[in-house]
């Protein structure tokens, strides 16, 4: 069965970057990707990435760790720094715990081990694509409220009592699953499924990552928002 066609907002292609060194890996991924209905660049290294997406814009990425000049990481912490948020997937032949968090603490969204399955990698990627442009047809207003914190769903802006907050594109999807649920308590399982919408080993320490990382953007200083409910989940409510 072929899969449904995605595309951008404006009904045009969706834009996929791949950096690998290994040309069989680009060209068979591009391949795949172009049956999709996909716009494919591919980039031999870190260098080459850099100046693919300030020419290509990708809507997401699939980075090797291991590239010749400078790695992955390396790579998504400079794109990160110049203000691009679109969604990343990590792709490498090592395969440990501290790896992917490695890859998942330096802002990437998604980590698949060499050798992998292309059907697999694909459905991965059209996830991030769809979380990443998701919209609510049935929301006119795009203003997410709850106390001092403010979501923009169109812009993908952030703000807290009136300071912006630069979130990643997974740490967004967490903030508005918990921000359009508040109040609610929300377990590991439910939030693996809305955030991620799929499982792998160690996923539950992955959303205890992220939940982290919020804490620290969305209630650094100020009064607690994001809840521990033991035992149970996470919740987001109005500060006291």
């Amino acid at each position: 069965m072929v899969a449904e066609t995605l595309t951008r907002q404006d009904g045009s292609m969706v834009r996929a970057l791949v950096v690998d060194d290994e040309e069989s890996i680009t060209q068979l991924i591009a391949m795949a990707l172009r049956y999709e209905g996909w716009d494919v660049r591919n980039a031999a290294s870190g260098a080459e990435a850099l100046e693919a997406i300030a020419e290509f814009q990708p809507d997401v990425a699939v980075f090797d760790i291991m590239l010749p000049d400078f790695d992955g990481m390396q790579l998504l912490s400079k794109v990160r720094a110049k203000g691009e948020v679109f969604p990343v997937l990590f792709l490498t032949a090592l395969d440990s715990v501290e790896e992917r968090v490695a890859g998942l603490t330096a802002g990437g969204d998604d980590y698949v081990v060499k050798p992998f399955s292309l059907e697999e990698l694909l459905a991965r990627l059209r996830g991030l694509v769809r979380r990443s442009q998701l919209r609510l047809a049935s929301q006119p207003n795009p203003i997410l409220r709850v106390g001092d914190l403010e979501l923009n769903e169109d812009s993908y802006e952030v703000t807290r009592s009136g300071d912006t907050v630069q979130l990643t594109n997974t740490e967004f999807e967490l903030l508005r699953y918990l921000m359009r649920n508040s109040g609610r308590v929300l377990s590991k399982a439910q939030i693996l499924d809305r955030v991620w919408s799929y499982d792998f080993d160690g996923k539950p320490t992955v959303v205890e990552l992220y939940i982290s990382y919020l804490r620290r953007k969305i209630d650094a200083g100020r009064p607690a928002m994001i809840h521990t409910v033991r035992g149970a989940g996470y919740m987001l409510k109005p500060a006291d």
